[in-house]
């Protein structure tokens, strides 16, 4: 069964910093580019950062600088760590896996709010 459960979401002042991780099992992490991707309300998913299975990785303008995408291959698991958040970046954010043959997996999302 594949799952991919996010955590590490919450409150935080603009300015601060939070740090989301994205725990998975019932696929093949190694083998899957791993994504993270947010929505806010009224407003379409968007791509936040990804990271290759080599590591290379890639971020919009919009977070390039402030957020830093991670993997660890032996804990199956990714991480998206954002500094100098801004109320912008309020929304739900979620894990995502590709894979060999398209394979595509979600996670259940995390939320996030950048609010004094």
């Amino acid at each position: 069964q594949v799952q991919l459960v996010e955590s590490g979401g919450g409150l935080v002042q603009p300015g601060g910093s939070l740090r989301l991780s994205c725990a998975t099992s019932g696929f093949i992490f190694s083998r899957y580019i791993m994504g993270w991707y947010r929505q806010a309300p009224g407003k379409q998913r968007e791509l936040v950062a990804t990271i290759s299975t080599g590591d290379t990785t890639y971020y919009p303008d919009s977070v390039k600088g402030r957020f830093t995408i991670s993997r660890d291959n032996a804990r199956k698991t990714a991480f998206l760590q954002m500094n100098s958040l801004k109320p912008e970046d309020t929304a739900v954010y979620y894990c995502r896996g590709l894979g060999p043959a398209s394979s595509i997996y979600w996670g259940q999302g995390t939320q996030v709010t950048v609010s004094s």
